[in-house]
């Protein structure tokens, strides 16, 4: 990170408490930069976010991971062997491990296992090299960015150009965290408290595929919560059966007792083949949004009908596909492509 953009950072985050509201963000169903602009730059790094913002975003989504020192940083998992070049550092050869995490073995390396100072000398690289090459490039430029340093470029980048852009923050595995004496709530309820996002109306959701997780911060947070949901599988904190389950209408009503909305896999919405669920419909009438994930630009992603070509990294038709979902009703939608997603979106809404 440059010095400038440091300081840029900073004074944003110091200029928190003067802002006493927020310009409101747009009615229209909102468009979240899944990992920031993944599609093109390696995911959670500040450059993917900062492109994602250029791109027309509303939200920026970090998935947040803690330090062994307490800290928040950005990754996808706490498995950091695929997203950092850890595996070449000759320092840190002793710190891999094998861990159980959620009921599945892990062998690499975990951020619980460094201080932020020691994952700060690490530098991302992307995750998916076969089917996104083109992100390659920038392999070894970025830093692993604190949750303080994404609110800081949200801000920023909201005093700058006049709008909104949120971030949509999930807890990552946090009970296992908590068991490991890590918990993650009360310190990301602070960080959102010291950026002035403590209010119901801040430009904040905060999502899990646990859910004690999220009535915990239900009872720290007037933040607006999310409950993931996935096609297959259950919570693993094992508070609800399945997600199938928790997707019916009494399932929704339950939700809705310490959630705003619920976010999940596409699939659950609109199938494949087209075929429109329940669900959007059953989300409203029990007072929840919804925000599918997620939706990706390449053919390896894409329903069949609406790949282009057979190269499984080739792009396809992403806008027909959110098409459907917009059509469906859905309040907002994750994408690694955000002007994509703009796109459909506007054109969807004239």
């Amino acid at each position: 990170m440059t010095g400038m953009l440091r300081a840029a950072l900073v004074l944003a985050m110091i200029a928190t408490p003067a802002l006493a509201k927020e310009a409101v963000i747009s009615s229209k169903p909102i468009i979240i930069a899944h990992r920031g602009a993944s599609g093109e730059r390696p995911e959670h790094t500040l450059a993917a976010y900062q492109l994602a913002i250029e791109q027309g975003a509303d939200f920026i989504e970090p998935d947040l991971v803690m330090t062994k020192d307490g800290q928040l940083v950005a990754r996808h998992e706490n498995d950091i062997t695929g997203t950092t070049d850890v595996s070449r550092r000759k320092e840190f050869a002793d710190r891999k491990r094998t861990k159980t995490i959620d009921g599945v073995s892990y062998t690499g390396w975990f951020t619980e296992d460094f201080t932020l100072a020691e994952l700060k000398t690490l530098r991302a690289k992307e995750r998916l090299p076969l089917l996104r090459r083109g992100n390659t490039k920038f392999d070894g430029q970025f830093e692993v960015p604190t949750l303080r340093e994404i609110i800081a470029l949200a801000k920023a980048a909201s005093a700058k150009s006049g709008r909104t852009i949120g971030i949509y923050p999930e807890t990552k595995h946090p009970s296992y965290f908590a068991s490991i004496g890590l918990p993650m709530e009360a310190l990301l309820v602070a960080e959102l408290k010291a950026a002035g996002w403590d209010r119901a109306d801040a430009p904040v959701f905060i999502q899990s595929f646990e859910v004690n997780n999220l009535k915990a911060l239900k009872q720290l947070t007037q933040v607006k919560l999310i409950q993931l949901m996935a096609a297959e599988g259950g919570p693993a904190d094992a508070a609800q059966p399945s997600y199938k389950a928790m997707a019916t209408p009494d399932g929704l009503k339950a939700i809705a007792a310490y959630a705003s909305g619920v976010g999940p896999q596409k699939d659950m919405v609109v199938a494949g083949g087209g075929t429109v669920s329940t669900l959007v419909a059953d989300a409203h009438a029990a007072g929840l949004k919804v925000h599918p994930w997620t939706f990706r630009a390449e053919n390896y992603f894409l329903p069949s009908g609406l790949r282009k070509g057979i190269n499984p990294a080739g792009h396809g038709d992403i806008g027909a596909e959110i098409a459907r979902f917009l059509a469906a009703g859905v309040d907002g939608l994750f994408t690694d492509y955000p002007y994509l997603g703009v796109q459909a979106r506007d054109r969807h809404s004239r």
